[in-house]
């Protein structure tokens, strides 16, 4: 709590104090001012006396903070504020918040006007830049005193905690579109095969174009009627995240600075999450290139998602190169059944040497999805036109940077692995889609 006293000089007094010296000056030079300026001295000393007075009795204010105990981060949220004024005059009062440093507040400082014996509702917006856990301090209150020549400074409400999330407003989306049957309006294909699959689902009548081999010839003879099988995508597989937490994923784009890659990559792991687990799935992760990996066991209860979350909202991209082969051993040792391993990274033409014995380890047992962001740069790069000799470098030097990459990418198919090299903002769907082609085919 703030000194009981902390009051300090406002603008008006000091206007105030350089009027008075303004007319002490005209006294100097024209003598019948001078009783002029000692009665408007001894007034404005009576008035500062006065309201200093006023303002140093203490201001009953209380200040109530409502916002929800978690956000997404890169989305403004509203953060809701009460001011109670149980005093017995009118005040006004500039508030401030102390929110999260990682963030940016639109509409603070605040001007209010509160009436005695009343409460006032106000709100301002406030967007995290960075997920993990965050806390708004006590709110600062400048009360100005009646004549607004004194204001005292005052420190009201508790510190709120608050978790900031990676941003699943495009989950929130997929599910409301799941719903209604739209998924492809956020580009998710979910083309359903009629009467094939890898397990059975229901028996159902005979629809043209249906295969020979789907018919239940037994249920036909005895409903007397075509009668066919149908199938759908083998449900209770396992998907496991690798997720990478090295220096690479610290880079963010042009487009989406407040988010990095990073933070894709964990929005597209938590949408293929949400989209593995209505499949019938279970889901887990690991990461890796970090001092304290994490792990979770697949899973597909349905608090899996909130474990998800959980678990992965509040880390962040260090400087560590990714060692793949001791994540890959990791991983293959806690992971009891075959499972698709999906590994999100950013891949260089360097990496070959640990990450070839890291793929033959997984695939001899797992199916392996190598998810590589590409930076899009590489894409606006080789789209520039060459105007001069040093744009043709440029682009010389982006093509061989592009073509090191795919020499790298056709090793990681050569031993057995899928790669989807896309970039990070396309990720979340991209990886949807392929997860469902994989699905549909029967690769898992």
């Amino acid at each position: 709590m703030p000194a009981p006293f902390a009051v300090r000089p406002a603008p008006a007094l000091l206007a105030l104090a350089f009027a008075w010296m303004a007319l002490g000056i005209l006294a100097a030079a024209w003598p019948p001012a001078a009783e002029l300026w000692r009665i408007a001295g001894a007034l404005a000393a009576v008035a500062m006396v006065a309201d200093w007075l006023m303002v140093r009795a203490d201001a009953d204010l209380v200040v109530e903070r409502t916002l929800p105990g978690s956000l997404p981060v890169g989305v403004a949220g509203e953060v809701r504020l009460a001011i109670t004024n149980r005093g017995r005059r009118r005040l006004r009062v500039a508030l401030h918040d102390h929110h999260p440093v990682a963030g940016t507040a639109e509409g603070l400082p605040l001007a209010l006007l509160l009436p005695a014996g009343k409460v006032a509702r106000t709100l301002y917006r406030f967007t995290p830049l960075q997920r993990g856990p965050a806390g708004f301090g006590r709110c600062d209150l400048r009360v100005l005193s009646p004549l607004r020549l004194w204001e005292r400074k005052l420190e009201r409400g508790e510190p709120t905690a608050v978790r900031v999330f990676p941003n699943f407003a495009a989950l929130t989306r997929y599910a409301l579109l799941a719903t209604d049957n739209r998924l492809s309006q956020i580009g998710i294909l979910t083309r359903r095969r009629r009467g094939e699959g890898m397990e059975f689902h229901q028996l159902r009548e005979y629809r043209e174009g249906d295969s020979q081999r789907q018919i239940d010839w037994k249920a036909s003879s005895r409903m007397r009627r075509m009668i066919s099988r149908e199938y759908r995508d083998e449900r209770d597989q396992q998907i496991v995240f690798l997720i990478d937490c090295g220096r690479r994923m610290s880079a963010s784009d042009t487009d989406t600075r407040h988010l990095r890659h990073f933070d894709h990559v964990l929005n597209a792991a938590l949408l293929l999450g949400y989209v593995s687990l209505r499949q019938g799935d279970a889901v887990g992760y690991m990461t890796f290139a970090t001092p304290a990996p994490r792990f979770l066991a697949p899973r597909k209860s349905g608090s899996t998602l909130n474990l998800l979350l959980a678990g992965l909202y509040d880390i962040h991209p260090g400087l560590t190169m990714p060692d793949y082969y001791q994540a890959a051993q990791d991983c293959a040792a806690r992971l009891s059944r075959r499972a698709l391993v999906i590994i999100l990274t950013n891949l260089r033409d360097e990496d070959d040497d640990e990450l070839a014995p890291a793929l033959k380890l997984l695939c001899a047992r797992h199916l392996v999805m190598l998810a590589s962001l590409r930076e899009p740069a590489l894409d606006e790069t080789l789209a520039r036109p060459v105007t001069g000799q040093d744009s043709a470098l440029t682009y010389a030097a982006a093509v061989d940077y592009r073509e090191a990459r795919d020499r790298a990418f056709r090793r990681v198919q050569a031993a057995g692995a899928q790669v989807l090299d896309i970039a990070p903002a396309a990720l979340p769907v991209a990886l949807v889609n392929r997860y469902l082609e994989i699905k549909r085919a029967g690769l898992l």
